[in-house]
Formats: C-alpha cells, sequence, structure tokens
C-alpha cells in the first residue's frame, strides 16, 4: 500500500511517499515525478513514513536522484537508503539528499 501527497509552491514540487515504494507501486511515483518535472520547477520527494522499499523502489529512487530529482527522507532506514542510491557527485556536495527529524 502506498499514499503519494503532491503539493506546489512557487519554487517547487513536493512529492511526499507513505508506505511502501515496491515494484507495484514504482510506474505511478515514476509518472507522478514526471509530472511534477514538466512543470519546470525542482521536484523534492520525501520517503516521510516509508516502511519497505524494494530492488524496484531502490532503482526509481536511483534513477530519479540521477535526474536532479531532491530525495529527502524520515528515518534511519530510508536516509541511509537515499544516501546510498545518490550520484557520488550530488552525495559529495549534500546537495540532493537530505535527512528529515522525526517533527518535520
Amino acid at each position: 500500500m502506498i499514499r503519494i501527497t503532491t503539493t506546489e509552491d512557487r519554487s517547487r514540487t513536493s512529492i511526499i511517499i507513505d508506505g511502501e515504494l515496491s515494484s507495484e507501486s514504482v510506474a505511478i511515483v515514476e509518472t507522478c515525478c514526471g509530472q511534477a518535472e514538466a512543470k519546470g520547477k525542482p521536484v523534492k520527494l520525501f520517503l516521510r513514513d516509508v516502511a519497505t522499499v524494494d530492488k524496484a523502489g531502490q532503482n526509481l529512487l536511483g534513477r530519479l536522484a540521477a535526474k536532479g530529482v531532491h530525495l529527502a527522507a524520515r528515518g534511519l532506514y530510508t536516509t541511509y537508503l537515499i544516501q546510498s542510491l545518490a550520484p557520488a557527485e550530488t552525495a559529495s556536495k549534500n546537495s540532493a539528499v537530505e535527512s528529515i527529524g522525526p517533527c518535520c
């Protein structure tokens, strides 16, 4: 089960994921990110309450990070995951990966 929430402001589009990021949901998340990118604003994908990310989900996150989608997460597992998937040059600059504490 997955819940996807999209919000927009003047400077960016934020996509919030709750639930599982698995092969069953990869296509819809990729479509949401593609639609957000088409608007010409930066896109932030926030893994808020994600308990499971399978291999297909990991591949998706890697593709999105390589395209410049800003990845953010709350929780040890998802924070570690996005840090390990971010392109090396981006991760070293810490510009596309963000860890959010439990309060945000």
